[in-house]
């Protein structure tokens, strides 16, 4: 919500303007043109290999005219997608009939936010307000640091102190290049969480809660991951993640199964590796283009009662019908094995973007599950208006852009046996689920979007529902 509030004063239109491509080049015939020179200007912290990394062309290299104004084109976009700049406009000029000089103009985000929290210890807006009636005693407050561009290298540092309904403290640093040739880089994470009120089990699909006036867990985690972004479009991350976690006597006594084998202590450690194929046009809100994702794991590696094998994919896509229409599909799914776990190692639709809209209130847990989702939009609004007024250059522009949008998802969760044994969270899954509505989608600064929804579902259940970060 905070990002929302920082886009009423700052941004520009995500997509690439025609006009901000503006060649002193005779493209009509197709002729061979050496690039003489690379200019970079604007960038006042970023480093300029952060910049160049993204570039096709490089000084000395030949293109033909009819292929440089769609590599241009694209190389804008992958600048723009480092989410390290407002605007970005790449132009060339010719020198000569042979060569030519490129023009990279960027204008630099604000790169410093330290961010109050005051937000829901729920898993959305919709669940708070429905299953917890809007209780504002399960609220979370502290602060959280975000330090994006570091030294200049595109380094993101996040830090988070947070008291209230869940106590928890966080530190990850995000490198992306340690090399020369950028293309390996590191990120490591450490967080400790204790809360006092939490989710011990599931009923009827919703989350049960437990409160007490100590800490009902502890649970800390670290890890370290390496990133090998082999070109412009694929990335492979290779991840080691450890976690010790300890649980109250109170929380095994109303769930034996909360660790398994009414265990109060569970530590293990896990491997994943994930693949991200990503050709979106903008990141933040994508209008055209595809991204592939794919992940393998495993938890529990020869120690400890744990052991689960994960593997999962999505595939998106985005296109653009002309006339201001897009249409954009997701698919993803997800299988899991041995089916029997402990009960906070059950995966689920109903987190993050893994849900059927309309089924917001609700978890559908499951070892395995497929997701379908496709939604039309329509542009009814966009705008950027110049605060010249505003005496910080990085919060000069108010861009506003907004969607109608009409959409269907479809989903399908096949349901634990440990639940089926008990005759327990049966109603939703092994079934399809199905919602349907429309709505709108409110894009500003700083990747911040609002999405507001009303939703009929396949159950006969209707209701209007907010979220607050893109959809897929």
């Amino acid at each position: 919500m905070w990002a929302l509030i920082i886009g009423l004063f700052s941004f520009t239109t995500q997509e690439v303007a025609a006009d901000t491509l503006r060649p002193a080049l005779d493209t009509t015939a197709n002729r061979v043109v050496t690039v003489n020179r690379i200019l970079v200007i604007g960038n006042k912290i970023t480093r300029e290999k952060i910049i160049s990394r993204e570039l096709s062309l490089k000084v000395g290299d030949t293109v033909s005219t009819h292929r440089l104004k769609e590599l241009v084109k694209r190389d804008q976009q992958k600048i723009y997608n480092l989410r390290l700049f407002n605007k970005v406009e790449l132009r060339w000029f010719s020198i000569d009939n042979h060569h030519i000089d490129l023009l990279v103009d960027v204008a630099e985000r604000w790169y410093t936010f330290p961010v109050p929290i005051f937000e829901l210890s729920d898993r959305n807006f919709n669940e708070w307000w429905q299953n917890y009636n809007h209780d504002f005693r399960r609220v979370n407050y502290g602060v959280r640091l975000y330090q994006y561009n570091s030294r200049g290298r595109n380094e993101t540092l996040r830090l988070t102190a947070q008291f209230g309904f869940t106590r928890r403290f966080e530190l990850t640093y995000r490198i992306p290049y340690i090399d020369q040739k950028q293309k390996h880089g590191l990120i490591f994470d450490f967080n400790y969480i204790e809360p006092r009120n939490m989710a011990y089990f599931t009923d009827d699909h919703k989350l049960v809660f437990r409160k007490d006036t100590r800490p009902l867990q502890a649970s800390f985690q670290s890890g370290i991951s390496y990133t090998y972004r082999k070109n412009f479009y694929q990335t492979h991350t290779f991840q080691y993640h450890y976690q010790d976690n300890r649980v109250s006597d109170s929380i095994v006594h109303f769930n034996p199964n909360y660790f398994g084998a009414n265990s109060t202590r569970q530590s293990f450690s896990s491997l994943r590796y994930f693949f991200n194929a990503d050709h979106r046009d903008v990141f933040a809100y994508p209008l055209k283009g595809y991204q592939f994702l794919a992940m393998a794991s495993k938890s529990g590696l020869g120690f400890g009662r744990v052991n689960l094998w994960e593997l999962s994919a999505s595939y998106a896509r985005f296109l653009d019908l002309d006339k201001g229409y897009y249409l954009s599909n997701y698919s993803a799914f997800y299988l899991s094995s041995p089916d029997n776990q402990p009960y906070n190692l059950y995966s689920a639709l109903g987190y993050r973007r893994q849900l059927v809209k309309g089924y917001e209130v609700y978890v559908i847990e499951g070892p395995r599950y497929v997701l379908n989702k496709t939604t039309l939009r329509k542009k009814i609004f966009s705008r950027t208006w110049q605060l010249d007024n505003v005496s910080i250059e990085q919060f000069r522009h108010f861009p506003l852009a907004i969607y109608l949008k009409g959409y269907l998802d479809l989903g399908y969760v096949e349901n634990y046996p440990y639940y089926e044994q008990l005759g327990i969270n049966s109603r939703l899954s092994n079934r399809l689920l199905a919602g349907t509505g429309t709505g709108l989608d409110i894009v500003t600064a700083y990747d911040a979007i609002l999405r507001l929804e009303y939703t009929f579902t396949r159950e006969k259940t209707h209701g209007f529902f907010l979220h607050m970060k893109k959809e897929f």
